[in-house]
């Protein structure tokens, strides 16, 4: 399975800070909880690729 690959499943997102100064990505799909701990520079290179992402996804739908 590639990031291609389209999948019928349904999930949730949670994303916000930590008591403990992380920012967490939270996904809830069915029974499974994935939580992802992220320190706040690693968070700000994340959202720098969600948005190189989007970026090119919008030229691709052009």
């Amino acid at each position: 399975m590639g990031i291609n690959t389209e999948r019928d499943i349904e999930a949730n997102m949670q994303i916000g800070p930590t008591d403990e100064g992380f920012v967490r990505i939270f996904v809830e799909a069915g029974d499974l909880e994935i939580p992802m701990d992220f320190d706040p520079e690693e968070a700000d290179e994340i959202a720098e690729e969600i948005r190189a992402a989007a970026a090119t996804a919008r030229k691709l739908a052009k």
